[in-house]
């Protein structure tokens, strides 16, 4: 079992590096569209949540619909601490590792305050719960005005004229506008390197015994509690856990973008049910499955648009295939069935 466990965490690490590599190799060649490099942060920035949101819905067994917020929270912490310090810390790469670091912690903290109350609640009351605080964070960032003059930090939730800036004050978040002058530290390389970290920081826990009391939890909670695992602090690890890889792809999607905002195509409901597609498809419990997905299915679109009047229909079609092959009794079977064959035919020979 170990070794079986072993193999898959290399297999998935070398798909990684190996779709890295490829991508490297048109991009050096000029083989691939301005469209598709565009897509590149993207898809880690995805990749990441879908990872973040599988370890609590597939390992913890607790439906999040809010993942979206924790995201915008790492993505405007990581975003503000970027613009702020632009005149005391010159280097970029310098600002975007600290706010890497300040992203995550921040979507750590709202994480775990969060789920000290809400994950008293199970099944549709926690998804709904979660579904309001991503909610609430992005409308109360919708309606925030900072700004900065000799006289220090103004905040306002009605307008930027109400910050009564100095002649020369610098308002850092405009309300709707969002935050503007982020600079454009994200890329390729560090967008796989955050990815294989989260799969290595998911993985490691998973197969620790941490993770076995996390699964314990998800599969009986009242068997576990009875044979003394404390069960509120393995919910608020893996959550916490779940919500700081979602707080590091926003950060990893804030810088790169020129204006960050809070609009609900970025950050709201129907973002959540995207990533939380990619986990279904991917499969619940499968990390590789959960990058694969948000690779497909955020590429897709892009690549169909050639076909104005019928991508949408090819892309839906696409959607129920996937959902057949990874769960339906049939499919699953066959799968099984062309695996002994595989595995049959290499010990003949």
């Amino acid at each position: 079992m170990k070794n079986k466990k072993l193999k898959n965490k290399i297999t998935t690490f070398l798909i990684v590096i190996a779709a890295y590599a490829i991508v490297e190799i048109l991009l050096l060649t000029g083989n691939m569209s301005s469209l598709l490099q565009g897509l590149l942060v993207p898809l880690c920035t995805y990749s990441l949540c879908a990872v973040g949101l599988n370890l609590c819905v597939g390992y913890l067994g607790e439906l999040s619909l809010g993942h979206a917020g924790f995201m915008c929270i790492g993505a405007f912490t990581g975003a503000f601490f970027s613009v702020t310090t632009a005149d005391v810390i010159q280097s970029d790469t310098v600002r975007f590792l600290l706010a890497l670091v300040i992203g995550t912690a921040c979507a750590a903290l709202f994480g775990f305050l969060i789920a000290i109350p809400v994950l008293r609640l199970n099944g549709d009351y926690l998804a709904i719960v979660t579904l309001a605080f991503g909610e609430i964070i992005k409308n109360v960032i919708n309606v925030l005005y900072v700004g900065k003059d000799s006289q220090g930090w103004h905040v306002s939730i009605n307008s930027q004229a109400e910050l009564g800036l100095e002649p020369g004050g610098v308002t850092y978040i405009n309300g709707a506008q969002g935050i503007t002058g982020t600079p454009h530290s994200s890329n390729f390389t560090i967008g796989v390197i955050l990815v294989l970290i989260a799969l290595f920081v998911v993985y490691n826990l998973t197969d620790s015994r941490t993770g076995r009391a996390i699964m314990s939890i998800r599969d009986n909670q009242i068997a576990a509690e009875s044979v003394g695992i404390n069960v509120k602090k393995y919910k608020l690890l893996g959550f916490t856990v779940s919500t700081a890889i979602a707080g590091t792809a926003g950060v990893l999607y804030a810088h790169n973008l020129s204006t960050l905002t809070a609009l609900p195509k970025n950050f709201g409901y129907n973002m959540s049910i995207m990533i939380l597609v990619f986990v279904v498809l991917g499969g619940i419990g499968n990390f590789r499955g959960s990058v694969i997905a948000a690779c497909i299915l955020t590429l897709l679109p892009e690549l169909l648009r050639g076909l104005s009047d019928y991508r949408m229909l090819i892309y839906a079609v696409v959607l129920i295939a996937m959902m057949l092959f990874n769960w339906a009794p049939d499919a699953i079977f066959f799968r099984e069935q062309i695996v002994a064959k595989f595995k049959k035919g290499g010990r003949e020979v």
